[in-house]
């Protein structure tokens, strides 16, 4: 069991935050997380309590369990091993149980976030028929042509509003010879129905199948009937803050935690909890939550389902409170973590800020690639893909660790000022500073590039953007904090450490952040 703590403290808001003041029913209630992604998993214990002597709100994360995650080779196909996963999962709830016992506390609550799309395929006995495919598995490409033929690509977009990613779900599901008898559900809703027995489809993540109605928020059933699916292939949907049920007696047991103990709908969607924790102070912003992957766009109240749209593949998908989430998924870090790996396997291990240092120091205008090819999607040796890209580009990089880095970090940046670029035009909307908030805010060189090449303000951080917006969603639940996502946010951007980078001359040769 491994044990991190992270404080967040802010100052009240008026009605933001029902925790502050001497009468404060939820001090000794904590919310566990459980935020897994593509590589790795955590499971976090968040507080909403008075911190200070005036009583100021603050949230606290700390760690109490973390767990390696990735595709493994099963039946031929690329697979997560989810039998592992839900062991782990289990494994943190007990380290949690454990962590809030020893402290005197109760754990209220349990909210989950995922990766997207992914699904596991459930009998009537609940049991999972097979470990759950990977989208980086290649099977559904074959799949894209003959669901085409039965929904063209405009129809699809006119509905959905989603980006088209040859791994979205309604083609994953294309691939499936025999769904008789079986029910999908998406990784964060099979945790949750494995916790409780209670089979519940979440919106937010429901919004990545290609199989959801991006203005009326619900099923396109339609859609189905087309594919020749179930209508009740997937559960009925979830709202985030809604509660899915209650543990089971087994599972309560089993983590040493009361069986009252409540799972609560968060934005599964791991990208919906993290755009939850912008802490934007303006109304129009862009954010790129940005990790293995990086999701880049804006924050709208209605879609954009114009042709346009669909050809500048962007997507619509549902956020918290009925927000709808516009953005490009695009290449993120899997290019350089990718690339750190094949690294470690020829026997050289670099420190990662001293390979960072590195990079920054080579000169601007270097070769750049494009990091959402799908080129670069499966895992291979990818310092080779990179260069390779680069060769067909009719430009040569370096076999050299520094030059690969700088490469990488200058074509996400290129991505990202390109990609909200078009989303302004797209949207009609015009935004004045770009927050970027997960793993990647850490990046002092890809936030100054990312400034650089935007021409904007760029805020960093907070680095634990999902949980909190995980555990937040949970408190506001439970009580513990009331109010819209600007009082969530004031809540973060207040007490979470930001990093200010201003656009450079780029001609500069230096990495210059303020701290904001």
């Amino acid at each position: 069991m491994s044990r991190e703590r992270t404080t967040e403290t802010a100052p009240a808001q008026a009605g933001a935050v029902s925790a502050a003041g001497p009468a404060n029913v939820f001090a000794g209630t904590v919310f566990a997380a459980v935020d897994i992604g593509a590589s790795s998993g955590r499971v976090i214990l968040g507080r909403v309590r008075a911190a200070g002597t005036a009583g100021e709100p603050a949230v606290e994360l700390e760690v109490v369990h973390r767990f390696p995650n990735g595709v493994v080779e099963i039946d031929g196909g690329l697979r997560w091993d989810f039998n592992a996963l839900f062991a782990e999962v289990l494994k943190g709830l007990s380290a949690a149980a454990t962590v809030a016992a020893v402290q005197g506390e109760h754990v209220a609550s349990i909210g989950i976030d995922t990766w997207a799309v992914d699904y596991g395929l459930v009998n009537s006995a609940g049991e999972l028929a097979a470990q759950p495919f990977s989208y980086r598995d290649d099977r559904s490409r074959a799949a894209v042509e003959p669901v085409h033929r039965k929904l063209d690509a405009a129809r699809l977009y006119g509905t959905t509003g989603l980006q088209f990613l040859q791994f979205n779900t309604v083609y994953q599901l294309a691939t499936e010879k025999n769904l008789d008898g079986l029910q999908a559900l998406l990784i964060p809703d099979l945790i949750a129905f494995l916790l409780t027995g209670q089979r519940r489809t979440e919106a937010t993540n429901a919004s990545t199948t290609g199989l959801f109605d991006a203005v009326a928020g619900e099923w396109a059933t339609e859609f189905f009937t087309a594919l020749g699916l179930r209508k009740d292939l997937f559960p009925p949907l979830i709202q985030p803050g809604e509660t899915v049920g209650t543990l089971l007696p087994e599972i309560a047991a089993a983590v040493g935690l009361p069986q009252e103990t409540k799972v609560v709908a968060v934005g599964s969607h791991d990208t919906a909890s993290a755009v939850a924790a912008v802490p934007a102070q303006e109304e129009n912003f862009a954010y790129i939550s940005s990790g293995t992957w990086s999701l880049v766009g804006l924050e709208l109240k209605h879609p954009v389902l114009t042709e346009a749209s669909r050809e500048a593949n962007f997507t619509n998908e549902r956020g918290v409170d009925g927000t709808i989430r516009y953005l490009r998924n695009i290449g993120g870090l899997w290019l350089l973590s990718e690339c750190q790996r094949t690294w470690a396997q020829e026997g050289f291990r670099p420190d990662i800020t001293a390979l960072l240092g590195a990079a920054a120091a080579l000169p601007p205008g270097g070769p750049q690639v494009n990091a959402d090819d799908p080129y670069f999607i499966a895992p291979d040796n990818m310092p080779e893909r990179i260069r390779a890209a680069v060769r067909r580009t009719g430009d040569v990089l370096p076999n050299d660790p520094a030059a690969i880095t700088r490469c990488i970090m200058d074509s996400l940046a290129a991505g990202y000022a390109r990609t909200i670029r078009d989303a302004e035009r797209l949207a009609d909307l015009a935004v004045d500073v770009v927050h970027v908030v997960g793993g990647g805010s850490q990046n002092t060189l890809l936030c100054q590039l990312t400034a650089d090449a935007t021409r904007r303000p760029v805020i960093a951080g907070p680095v634990e953007a999902t949980a909190l917006g995980n555990v937040l969603i949970q408190a506001r639940a439970a009580g513990a904090v009331a109010g819209g996502l600007p009082d969530l946010r004031r809540i973060i951007g207040a007490g979470a450490s930001l990093r200010r980078f201003e656009p450079l001359d780029q001609a500069a040769n230096t990495i210059h952040a303020v701290r904001n």
